[in-house]
């Protein structure tokens, strides 16, 4: 009896990839990476200066200086800062001006930008220049005239205790949407002319009107846009301080900003207490950009690669 067997099928082995070579680091690139880390300190350091004099008594640092190792560290003064300011109530005061501001800017510039861009809008151009161009009129400029004009305007009560446009809330909102939303529409007309023209042909050709074109197709591929937007946006109108100065007269309505001039004594300042003080108004700013890090980020490299 025998038995039949096939010849084994060679055996072949794969020549093993190449050791990886390493990359050679240009001096080129170095330099460039020093720069930035020299200009990323230069900027934080006032910050860090801020935080490490907020944890240092007075007493210590006016004998030993700032820029001395620290014997003693401790939160005490943000506690005190937070307390002697009033912060909770200014906090309030700030979210009633920045959050409808942020909101309804985007709103009006992103419908003006759509209008601009993605409609066949007779004089769209110059109506895009005009928005660009109120941006570099100074705001001083026109201090006086606003001051004036919202004396003049009358409000209900339930809208203002003064009865005017003036002392309330809503003169700062408005000044805030009439000087940022010229920005807004620029940034997001030149984005949404990167938009593929396709969508919205074939969102018409399903019977899709302006309202839907806007809303449901052309406002979600916006989002990098519109949050890179929204983090400036909340940004400047929060740390801003002359509008509310200008029109408000009632110390119980103005910003977070001016809690820092309840810290300032008549005779003598701890500048350790306000350097907390800072610290703590500057919290809810950095807490939206890391919120909105990913898409801020994605808003800023838009257009810088293809494909």
């Amino acid at each position: 009896m025998t038995v039949d067997t096939a010849p084994a099928a060679p055996v072949t082995t794969r020549p093993a990839p190449p050791p990886a070579r390493r990359r050679r680091v240009r001096p080129g690139r170095l330099g460039v990476h020093a720069f930035l880390m020299a200009v990323s300190l230069a900027f934080l350091a006032p910050l860090l200066l801020a935080v490490y004099a907020s944890l240092r008594p007075y007493d210590e640092t006016s004998k030993y200086g700032y820029f001395s190792l620290p014997k003693h560290l401790s939160f005490d003064y943000y506690k005190q800062a937070f307390s002697d300011s009033g912060m909770t109530k200014y906090f309030v005061n700030t979210m009633i001006i920045a959050v409808p501001g942020v909101l309804v800017t985007l709103f009006l510039a992103s419908f003006v930008a759509f209008a601009v861009s993605r409609l066949r809008l007779r004089g769209g151009i110059v109506l895009l220049m005009l928005f660009t161009a109120g941006n570099l009129l100074p705001q001083q400029v026109i201090v006086t005239p606003l001051y004036v004009l919202f004396n003049r305007i009358p409000l209900p009560y339930w809208m203002s205790d003064s009865m005017t446009m003036f002392d309330s809330y809503w003169a700062v909102i408005l000044v805030h949407i009439g000087f940022q939303i010229g920005f807004c529409v620029f940034v997001l007309a030149n984005f949404m002319r990167t938009l593929p023209q396709e969508i919205l042909e074939a969102a018409i050709v399903d019977g899709a009107g302006v309202w839907t074109q806007y809303w449901r197709i052309t406002l979600p591929l916006c989002r990098p846009a519109l949050a890179a937007l929204a983090t400036l946006q909340f940004t400047w109108m929060y740390n801003d301080f002359l509008w509310a100065l200008v029109f408000m007269s009632d110390g119980d309505k103005l910003p977070v900003t001016s809690a820092l001039n309840n810290l300032r004594g008549q005779f003598f300042t701890d500048y350790n207490l306000l350097a907390a003080g800072s610290v703590i108004v500057a919290l809810p700013t950095i807490l939206v950009f890391l919120l909105l890090q990913r898409h801020f980020i994605a808003g800023l490299t838009l257009g810088s690669s293809k494909g």
